[in-house]
């Protein structure tokens, strides 16, 4: 069975580097092409067991990373001048047109959050009189809104995914099995019911093969997307939890 994803929170390969650079905390002016590279490769490898419809783009990118870490690898040598036969100068630093790329792209990131938070904020103006809302009660607005951003759950999955590796047997069998995402999502609702409306995100990834996987997050995607559920994680390297939205 074919599972095929499509996302509209993706929003290219720049955004995906752009998160990997806030995550781990780089100077983006002085990055580390080995870790870089190493962290985005492993993303992909995850949206590649998702089958993501939008992963040529990616692989562009991931070739890119590739070639600049390649060329920093070079060794340089008092005297000689290899410009003209490499194709490229040894004095200018191979990573600055990668960082000139993300820095334009979160000028524009940050002009369309800006616009965002703008339209969102003129949305709660009418032009209308005063009515009386007694009648509704009280309103309370929530403003806590999940912490996990879709970067970070495919991280996470990653890193699920490794783990099972781990725990399996290398054998293989070949069974079919129909799984539906409706049905997965009552299921996750159930587990977080008989846990008092938390769970851990990884104990929902306990049992099943590939495929079971997948629909599960995709799944818990669908959850959040819904608004009925939230991933959380307290701090930096902590475990991730999985909660009802309770909103009064």
């Amino acid at each position: 069975m074919s599972y095929k994803v499509k996302l509209e929170v993706f929003e290219g390969p720049l955004d995906l580097l752009l998160h990997l650079i806030n995550r781990l905390e780089i100077d983006i002016y002085d990055i580390p092409m080995a870790e870089l590279t190493q962290q985005y490769i492993e993303h992909l490898h995850a949206m590649r067991v998702l089958q993501l419809d939008e992963l040529s783009e990616y692989l562009v990118l991931a070739a890119t990373l590739i070639e600049i870490k390649s060329k920093m690898l070079l060794p340089v040598h008092e005297g000689e001048d290899f410009s003209d036969e490499q194709g490229f100068d040894m004095e200018e630093d191979p990573r600055d047109e990668l960082v000139a790329r993300i820095i334009e792209y979160r000028k524009y990131k940050e002009a369309a959050t800006s616009l965002k938070e703008s339209a969102a904020e003129r949305s709660e103006h009418f032009t209308k009189y005063p009515g009386d809302l007694s009648v509704f009660g009280e309103v309370i607005v929530s403003d806590k809104e999940e912490h996990m951003n879709v970067f970070d759950l495919i991280g996470a999955f990653q890193k699920m995914l490794d783990r099972n590796r781990l725990k399996v047997p290398r054998t293989a069998s070949i069974s079919k099995t129909e799984l539906s995402v409706g049905e997965k999502m009552d299921e996750i609702m159930a587990t977080l019911q008989r846990g008092g409306g938390r769970c851990d995100f990884y104990s929902l990834f306990d049992m099943g093969d590939t495929g079971g996987l997948v629909v599960t997050f995709v799944s818990l995607l669908e959850l959040m997307k819904r608004r009925d559920v939230i991933v959380e994680q307290a701090g930096n390297f902590d475990r991730l939890t999985v909660s009802f939205r309770r909103e009064d």
